[in-house]
């Protein structure tokens, strides 16, 4: 067999068994098109389901921190653990004057539906952390794909959207095969973060605090966690500890729009 024949009969097999190279999540306009078919992939296309974001084509598919030139900052949440307490923090953000972006847990919406309706009538944003909080770096690529698209379409049944971000869980970094599939789900652009307050391993709120403040600046992404009393008393302090620096606290559409 000739080996251009060869090569192109390989890279068709790999293809069709999903081991997808390099992320698309620079191009989240042009889904690819199932192997053999000659039409369109059957999945949603970013454009129309994770919304438009103003110049997302010129953003990469990994984002670790917005523009540093306006004194904006997003601060993220993990969102799974107790309902009650991550009502109390939400509530507490509001009265800070606070907009946030909760990327949930799917197996938490399911146990807690309403949820998804509070994150949004507070007018924050709600993103997808893959449906069971697995550690995707380790998965098969079916495996990843599974993960990111139950957990979209279970935000799709209670929104009516998948939203327009999606974090990797237990990896602050998502690769190649995590971009790609996230962008086939529907998610031009993977969201990291340039400060992590360590708030989950629960050192207690002043140490979030310090944590946090000592490291944010203009553009920063910050990772926080629904689920723990250190980081509820946190939030004010945080939220005062902007103020003084005119920084605002905004959704992630918010700094990168």
């Amino acid at each position: 067999m000739p080996l251009d024949r060869r090569s192109a009969l390989s890279a068709a097999a790999a293809v069709a068994a999903g081991l997808v190279g390099v992320a698309a999540c620079d191009s989240p306009s042009r889904p690819s098109a199932a192997p053999g078919s000659g039409s369109a992939s059957p999945f949603p296309s970013p454009a129309k389901s994770a919304g438009a974001v103003p110049g997302h084509a010129s953003v990469p598919g990994e984002i670790n921190s917005g523009p540093r030139d306006r004194p904006n900052v997003a601060l993220t949440f993990h969102g799974q653990g107790d309902p009650a307490l991550a009502r109390e923090l939400l509530a507490e953000l509001e009265r800070g004057n606070a907009r946030v972006t909760v990327f949930a847990v799917g197996s938490w919406l399911a146990d807690q539906p309403a949820m998804a309706r509070r994150v949004l009538d507070g007018r924050h944003e709600l993103g997808n952390h893959t449906e069971n909080h697995r550690d995707l770096s380790r998965m098969a690529p079916a495996e990843v794909f599974n993960e990111i698209d139950a957990c979209a379409q279970r935000i799709r049944k209670l929104t009516g959207s998948i939203g327009t971000w999606f974090r990797p869980s237990q990896t602050q970094h998502a690769n190649a095969l995590i971009r790609a599939n996230a962008n086939r789900v529907g998610y031009p652009t993977c969201v990291s973060y340039d400060v992590d307050s360590l708030d989950f391993t629960d050192p207690g709120s002043p140490a979030v605090v310090r944590t946090t403040l000592s490291q944010v600046r203009p553009g920063s992404i910050v990772s926080l966690h629904f689920g723990h009393r250190g980081t509820l008393a946190a939030i004010g302090p945080i939220l005062d500890g902007l103020r003084q620096r005119g920084l605002h606290a905004v959704t992630m559409k918010e700094l990168m729009g």
